[in-house]
């Protein structure tokens, strides 16, 4: 079924719905029976979590390139009765698939295709209050690259973390009506919602890094990987060691404050490649240090960290984000206000120039620079040689 068929089935059936709804409404208005508030057992928690695995596989396999993405109706579409979608949430999902769908397109044209993808849902936490329902659960997704080129990782990951509302109708029966991702970066492969931004206040003593072209093919610029002061492979290592599990020798900022923990995770990537500590006052930006009892801001927090990193002349920066090679950093400046708000370090780089990033917030292993573009093609980049 093409995807213009498969909309149409979805909007037909939130269509129907909502004619439903409104034919019942003068039974309501009447003083139809509306059953006591529902209870939440343990087969309808079951059935939550199968509906939620429902809608982010439907998202994930929308970028998969193939049978496994071109699935004639989406998994959602097996849910009715006591738990489903509302026939507002059958429209949202379609949208997301609409926008999955085309951001699939835009991959394929930068050289890049996913040839299967698995994603899982846990149910983490379930709270109930009158006719609603909060459902916490973590999405864990892996999505294999198809060897379009030639030297890509085998797979790339993430874990997003969701919180879903149902809602129950006056017949009992529970509707998805929301979903929220509660991760503070909000950048999983998968993700529709805008990432969320930190405002920052700057002057001119805090130095504005330049932004990186994120056109191809990039001029060359080699990095010397071997040889040097700092060791870029143990960089690489450590990110891709902790990206799921965290290292407890030092805190975890995420759900802490705006900006989560992509900062402290690629200053630890940094240390343990051989970047020192420069102590002295937190709040100083011209300072670097950080473990489990303290941490200074330019260790944590992602303008601090752009502004350490020029004033110390440990990075220069490069014109164009496909020059990053591993160990390199790359920022991200969503809505282009001047204050950054995410930062990624590059564990891979393959052999026809394509940087792979690994980062936490939300955490994701091997995340190709073309798959970001790809998917935030307004943002402002900002490309670090470390």
């Amino acid at each position: 079924m093409s995807r213009t068929r498969r909309r149409a089935t979805i909007f037909g059936a939130a269509a129907a719905s909502v004619v439903a709804g409104v034919a019942l409404l003068p039974n309501w208005s009447a003083g139809a029976a509306v059953v006591d508030d529902p209870t939440v057992d343990a087969k309808t928690k079951a059935t939550f979590q199968r509906l939620a695995d429902a809608v982010f596989t439907d998202r994930t396999d929308a970028l998969v390139d193939g049978e496994q993405g071109d699935r004639a109706k989406p998994l959602t579409n097996g849910f009715s009765g006591d738990v489903r979608l509302s026939s507002a949430q059958a429209r949202t999902e379609d949208a997301a698939l609409s926008t999955l769908d085309h951001r699939k397109d835009r991959l394929a044209k930068l050289g890049e295709k996913y040839s299967k993808a698995g994603t899982t849902v846990t149910l983490d936490a379930t709270s109930v209050k009158g006719r609603k329902a909060k459902v916490a659960v973590t999405e864990t997704t892996t999505l294999t690259y198809e060897k379009v080129r030639g030297g890509e990782p085998k797979t790339t990951g993430f874990q997003a973390h969701h919180e879903l509302t149902f809602t129950a109708d006056r017949q009992g029966d529970w509707q998805l009506t929301g979903i929220r991702d509660t991760d503070q970066g909000g950048l999983a492969v998968n993700a529709v919602a805008k990432p969320s931004v930190k405002a920052t206040t700057a002057d001119d003593t805090m130095p504005s890094a330049p932004r990186a072209a994120t056109t191809k093919p990039a001029p060359a610029n080699p990095k010397t990987l071997t040889g040097t002061a700092l060791d870029y492979k143990a960089m690489a290592t450590y990110a891709e060691k902790y990206w799921s599990t965290y290292n407890k020798d030092y805190p975890d900022y995420n759900g802490h404050g705006a900006g989560g923990d992509c900062t402290n995770f690629v200053s630890q990537s940094l240390k343990a490649g051989g970047w020192k500590h420069v102590p002295g006052y937190v709040y100083d930006y011209t300072k670097w240090f950080g473990n489990a009892d303290i941490q200074s801001d330019s260790f944590v927090g992602v303008n601090e960290w752009s502004w350490f990193a020029q004033n110390s002349k440990r990075t220069t920066s490069l014109a164009n984000v496909y020059q990053l090679d591993v160990g390199d950093v790359l920022q991200m400046d969503f809505d282009k206000d001047g204050s950054k708000d995410h930062t990624m370090i590059v564990t891979y780089r393959s052999p026809q120039g394509v940087p792979y990033v690994t980062y936490h917030s939300n955490n994701t292993y091997r995340r190709s620079v073309a798959s970001l573009v790809a998917a935030y093609p307004n943002a402002a980049y900002y490309a670090y040689r470390t």
